[in-house]
């Protein structure tokens, strides 16, 4: 029978073809995996989001995500709450950046972005009231609320945050907050809260630009926030408006009437004069800021104090900036989770519900948050949840390794990553002529690298307030003739903040120069020690190049850094040098006139009749030309 041929298509059996199929697949199993690009090169994703979050940000599968972090010895599943260094690390590792964002401000941008412009309506303006202590700040608002709080409260102080709304003729409405100083209103901004549309500065006509004045107008100025100066007491026979006038020119506050752009206006809280025109002056500084809300999103509001109370439990006074708070909605404000319970209004009455720049007291949350959190309410309630126990760990984690605040130490490290180039200081001493003469010669610290900016200036002790804002601006706290008080002592050694005390200028002035030159960067000095001449060049296996020299002047050592020069040409500059012989012995220095041989750090082309310069360098640190 005649052969039989094979069919068309029919594989033959090859073996040597088989076996280098499969060499072949076995170098592509073994080598490196590409990842998977991200779809979304560029995201916006907030801390404690899930991996099923981060895929679907990256659009890429959750699982590839998962396989990444066991590959890093991390098991996690779909649900797993990453930190930001994770979300970024992992980010990058698929070709993708991230934008951070807060849960808070990502739910807020979704809204802002699927939101109507149309939707935007003129809301009230929040005016904080701030001055020196019994100046009037509470009686100026009572003759507004035509109420008598003032009476009410022990010593006619004011003791705890109040807020309150006040609806003026035609329907339109004020809110109110009346602080017990500048504290509470640093500490919301130490959280970040921009509660604050305008500052009331209340100045007694009578008593002039006080210290607490004075603070309030740095706090009010640092938070960017415009302020309007109430000359309050202009009823008493001794008020002298002009030089409240003057005293706040002299500090920065020109009124308008003399070419500046603060309005003062003269009131009295006893009679009544000038309240109406400085509701207006509100009402206008309002209207040229055009501040609008949506009554109709869901709510965000901040803190502005929160206690336990015995009989109704955690309860928080919040002011609703934007969209409407109901009874029954659920919130997230920083740490704490809640579902309003009741809302009661600046008068202790119950309401339904509280739209923007409106103050209410909110029942229904599971602990205290801080003053200044931002209450956001939520739809997504299993995610808040998730997002509140993520913060509780961070939280805990944080207390326990609780960083320090900025000191002078610190700053030549802020300096090397870009982050600072002044020392930012509250400066506070026993006398104003002490102050003035300090003022006069820390103004002069400055030159085209670095300056001390003095954020406050004060006469007294330093206070609890000093350290708030100290705190805020990341500034050194320096006293002259003057001690911190004891619960100022308490809250900086709580918050690390940096206090230098001092009774001599000249060694203030001297300790300060120092900081200030510990902020340039250092210059590297370089000391000549040796020259020598390459008369021979060995080769040696598993060494590299070794130089036969002569040293022509100076010496050599085991810890001096060498130059290679050719025709006067630098050809190589290395570290210390790699090894220092003579003969065959490795020796620690060589003199003048000697001969030793000289292998270069990671340097091998070295050629007879070159020259080897031999120098060491150090750090110097520089002075500071004022």
């Amino acid at each position: 029978m005649p052969a039989r041929r094979p069919r068309a298509g029919a594989r033959r059996c090859d073996p040597e073809a088989e076996r280098e199929q499969k060499i072949l697949r076995g170098a592509q199993s073994r080598a490196p995996q590409t990842p998977t690009k991200a779809v979304n090169a560029e995201i916006v994703i907030g801390d404690g989001a899930t991996v099923k979050e981060l895929a679907e940000k990256l659009g890429i599968k959750a699982n590839l995500i998962i396989k990444t972090l066991f590959e890093r010895g991390l098991f996690a599943t779909i649900n797993q709450t990453l930190t930001m260094e994770m979300i970024k690390d992992l980010s990058g590792h698929y070709g993708a950046t991230v934008e951070e964002l807060t849960f808070e401000e990502e739910a807020s941008m979704e809204t802002d972005l699927s939101e109507d412009s149309a939707a935007l309506e003129p809301r009230a303006p929040i005016v904080t009231v701030m001055g020196h202590v019994d100046h009037g700040k509470t009686s100026l608002l009572d003759a507004i609320r035509k109420t008598s709080v003032a009476e009410r409260e022990a010593g006619g102080i004011t003791q705890a945050i109040g807020a309150s709304t006040v609806v003026l003729e035609g329907g339109k409405k004020i809110v109110f907050v009346d602080t017990p100083g500048h504290e509470a209103f640093t500490r919301m901004r130490a959280q970040g809260a921009a509660v604050t549309d305008i500052v009331i500065l209340v100045v007694a006509a009578d008593d002039g630009v006080m210290p607490q004045t004075l603070e309030a107008m740095d706090h009010a100025r640092a938070a960017k926030v415009p302020i309007v100066v109430a000359v309050n007491k202009i009823d008493k026979d001794n008020a002298q408006p002009d030089r409240v006038k003057q005293q706040l020119s002299d500090r920065g506050l020109m009124p308008e009437e003399w070419g500046g752009e603060t309005i003062m206006v003269p009131v009295s809280a006893i009679t009544g004069d000038g309240i109406e025109g400085l509701l207006e002056t509100v009402l206008l500084v309002a209207e040229i800021r055009e501040l609008k809300a949506n009554p109709n999103r869901l709510a965000i509001g901040t803190v502005l104090e929160a206690k336990l109370d015995r009989g109704q439990g955690p309860v928080a006074t919040v002011i609703v900036q934007n969209g409407t708070l109901h009874v029954g909605d659920y919130f997230l404000v920083g740490s704490v989770f809640g579902r309003v319970r009741a809302l009661l209004d600046d008068r202790g009455a119950q309401v339904a519900e509280a739209g923007p720049a409106t103050a209410v007291v909110v029942l229904g949350l599971d602990s205290l948050p801080q003053p200044g959190d931002q209450l956001h309410v939520t739809t997504d309630i299993d995610k808040a949840r998730k997002i509140v126990g993520f913060r509780e760990e961070k939280e805990r984690v944080q207390h326990l390794n609780k960083s320090s605040r900025l000191s002078l130490e610190q700053f030549q490290d802020r300096l090397k990553r870009g982050l600072i180039r002044e020392l930012p200081i509250v400066l506070k001493a026993d006398v104003q002529g002490s102050l003035d003469v300090l003022q006069d010669v820390l103004g002069k610290m400055k030159n085209d690298k670095v300056e001390v900016q003095m954020i406050h200036t004060g006469v007294g002790a330093i206070s609890e307030s000093d350290v708030l804002l100290a705190m805020t601006s990341e500034a050194v706290i320096v006293g002259f003739n003057v001690r911190p008080e004891r619960s100022a002592t308490a809250l900086a050694d709580k918050e690390k903040i940096d206090i230098r005390l001092h009774t001599v200028i000249y060694e203030l002035e001297d300790e300060l120069k120092k900081a200030l030159a510990g902020l340039l960067e250092p210059i590297v000095k370089e000391t000549f020690e040796g020259r020598a001449n390459v008369q021979e060049i060995f080769h040696v296996s598993k060494v590299g190049t070794v130089a036969g020299c002569i040293l022509e002047e100076g010496k050599a050592s085991k810890t001096s850094h060498a130059r290679l020069l050719r025709d006067n040409i630098v050809v190589h500059t290395s570290g210390k040098l790699a090894s220092l012989k003579r003969f065959k012995d490795d020796v620690n220095e060589v003199r003048a006139g000697q001969e030793c041989g000289i292998r270069l750090e990671g340097f091998n082309d070295v050629k007879q009749g070159d020259v080897i310069e031999l120098f060491q360098t150090e750090k110097v640190a520089q002075e500071l030309v004022l």
